[in-house]
This record gives structure tokens, sequence and C-alpha cells, in this order.
């Protein structure tokens, strides 16, 4: 077999776009016909640009390779430009072309990709979900009312999720980390106190940040959640400075989960040396693809660490992280993000039911694109996937962080 083809569909998920603004999916075809699909996640340079970079990245080290040859395939892009080192922009376009490969390299030996990364291990894999307004809930205020999230993590429970996200501590922004304002704070709390009263010991809650705090900031929010028992207190720092990490994990009683910003296992073993991460949360369409993040699955073990597979994208993704999660043995729940639009992508070939996701069978990833319904919804602005704000935090109105809708910012 040889790497032949290459396309690429940008697609913009129909409002309110949980998800992200957009997906970048790919589509490698081999020189004997066979089709596998991959998907890069969230880079820092827009649409168009990353078509430039996938193009690049497959032109020069994966084109007419053997799709078996993952290892060296990966050591082409990771060296590339003299650099040997994470990059995440060429490591977001290998890791959605190496997903790719895998899910040829399944169809062609009429295997799931689990059975080829050491067999299955887990039959059914723990799924939760950030919490998202009901249909009678106001869009704009639900991001603000402990009330209504705690309505929605009662439907989620119902549905049979046993634990929930959710991310009221805001504002993300481009200014680095800040001092979480009292408003912020207390709000935080009367979230853990609304939904842990909603669902008792039905569900753990998953208290979401997306490392907006300094570590002095951090340790002071994470302090006021413990009474509430979170499993975990998600990347309560920026991820430019792995080593402060540590700092927070010694100074809260909350298990620090983090990793959707990085990439490759050399930036997660930062984490797991210094102690900063005990729960690491790869996106597989950034991280360096399926064989890179099994490598750090197996690292993570000597560490006594989990893995929880992050998504904040299209269902390409998510059938990449759950064919990792049945295999490995140290998951601890995958994300999901349960939209018609997500569904009918891929047919509804991966579900989750009653809380769980059972492991695909069908050979690769278990999934095809529907093209046409990809390219029918053609991304035509100008924002990336996901963008921080300018305006500082707001210490004497509050602050309000709408979920990762895609609201435009210019």
């Amino acid at each position: 077999m040889k790497l032949q083809d290459l396309e690429i569909i940008v697609t913009a998920p129909p409002p309110p776009g949980w998800g992200g603004r957009y997906w970048i999916f790919v589509k490698l075809t081999t020189a004997c016909g066979i089709t596998g699909w991959g998907e890069c996640y969230a880079a820092s340079v827009g649409p168009d640009a990353m078509r430039a970079v996938i193009a690049d990245v497959f032109e020069r080290h994966m084109q007419g390779e053997n799709p078996e040859n993952i290892e060296r395939m990966f050591r082409r892009a990771y060296s590339s430009g003299f650099t040997q080192r994470p990059d995440l922009t060429v490591m977001g376009a290998f890791s959605g072309l190496e997903i790719a490969c895998w899910d040829i390299l399944g169809k062609a030996r009429e295997r799931p990709v689990w059975a080829l990364l050491g067999g299955l291990m887990n039959e059914r894999i723990r799924a939760y979900s950030y919490l998202y307004p009901l249909p009678h809930h106001d869009l704009g205020q639900f991001w603000t009312s402990p009330e209504m999230a705690a309505e929605s993590a009662v439907a989620l429970v119902e549905k049979g999720y046993t634990a929930v996200k959710f991310d009221p501590a805001g504002p993300y922004t481009m200014r680095g980390g800040h001092q979480p304002g009292m408003r912020d704070i207390a709000l935080s709390v009367a979230f853990c106190k609304a939904i842990r009263e909603a669902v008792g010991d039905r569900a753990d809650l998953l208290f979401g940040t997306h490392g907006q705090f300094t570590t002095a900031g951090a340790i002071r929010l994470g302090q006021a959640l413990e009474p509430y028992l979170p499993l975990w207190f998600e990347e309560p720092i920026p991820p430019d400075n792995l080593l402060e990490f540590a700092e927070v994990a010694r100074a809260v009683r909350i298990p620090v989960a983090t990793g959707e910003r990085m990439t490759t296992r050399a930036e997660f073993a930062t984490l797991l040396r210094t102690g900063g991460a005990r729960i690491l949360q790869p996106a597989l369409g950034r991280a360096g693809g399926i064989w890179e993040m099994r490598k750090l699955a197996a690292m993570a073990e000597s560490f006594n660490a989990e893995i929880a597979p992050h998504l904040y994208a299209g269902p390409v993704e998510w059938a990449a992280n759950v064919h990792l999660a049945a295999a490995i043995p140290n998951l601890l729940i995958a994300e999901t993000i349960e939209t018609d639009f997500h569904r009918d992508l891929i047919g509804n070939a991966i579900a989750v039911e009653n809380g769980f996701i059972p492991a695909p069978t069908a050979p690769g990833l278990g999934i095809e694109l529907d093209e046409a319904l990809a390219a029918a919804h053609p991304y035509t602005d100008t924002g990336l996937h996901l963008e921080m704000q300018e305006a500082p935090c707001d210490y004497a109105n509050g602050n309000s962080f709408a979920g990762g809708a895609p609201l435009k910012t210019r």
C-alpha cells in the first residue's frame, strides 16, 4: 500500500455550533483505492492557511509512503525544519493525517483500529458531556445560571451519564493568567453547589477552566471548590509553563486535569515527572495522533495517571478517541458532544448508549464521513476555531463565558 491522494473538507457546524466554528476533515486514499478519514484539531492559523500546512506535511512526509510506517512518518514531521520539538500547527496537521492512516490500516485488515493497538481492553467507554442549554433555556442567561446548569445536569444523568462538565469561571483572555474576580469565584461555587444538590452522588462534577488564571489565582479558586469534590480541576493555568501545574496540584485537593492544548508525549512528560497532573486530556487531532497517544497512555501508567481524551471538534476525532479509549487500561472517561450534526455526519455509526460508548466493531475507525453533508456546510467566516477575548477580566460587573459557542468576535 502507498499513500497517494489527499482531500480536505472544512465544515462549519450549524448553529449553535457546539464543537467550534469549523472542523477540518482529511481524506487519504491509497494507490490501491482504500480511503481513510482523519480530523485536524484547532490550529493557530485559519483554515485556508491550515489547508496549505496539511498539504505540505502530506506531500513532504507521507505521500508515497506505506501507511503502516506511522513511526517513520511521525519522526519526519516531528523533526521537520531541523526542529525535533513539539509544534502545534505541524503536529495538528500530522495528527489528522495519522488518524486517517489508522483508518486505512484497519480497513485493509478488516479489523477495528483498537485491535491494532493491543486489542480490546474496554468493551464500554464511560462518557461525559458539557452542560449545554435545554430547549427551554435562554441561551444568553444559561452560562451564568446555576439553576439552569443543574437542570441540564439532571437531564444528562437521566440519559445515563455519570459525569458532567461545566465552565462558569471565565473569561478567557489573550492577556494571560489573571486573578479570578470574587464574583467569578462565588458563581463557580454556586454552580458546584446547585449541580451537586441536583445530581447527588449519581454523577461526578468536572470543573472546566481554560488556562485563564495565574498560579495563585487558580489555587484560590480551586480551594473554594473543594467541598463539592469535583473529579477534576481542568487546565487551571496557561499551558506555557508546565512546571507551575505542580504548584496548583500540591495546593488544591482536587485532581488537576489538562492537555487539550498540548502536543506529543514530550509536553505531557513534564507534567508526569513533576506531578503537575494525573489526568491527561489529549486532543488526538492535535497531540500527535493515535500512536503517539498510545505511547503516552503507556507512559502514564507508570505514574498512576489516567487518560481522558478531550473533544471540542467533530465526530472523526471522536471516533479516534473512542478507539484509543477502548485499547488502554488507564482510561478514565472520554468527552463527547451529542448533536444531530455530529451524529448525521457519521450516520450514527458510533453512539452513546446510557452514558457509555460501546467499542466499535466495524473495520478501521468504524465510520464513513458523509462527504456531501460535510461539503454542504462550508466555513465562510474569518474567526479561528476558538478565540480568546481581548478585554481583561471585568472585576466590577462579573464575567460570562458562552460555553464555546462560536459567536463572532470581529
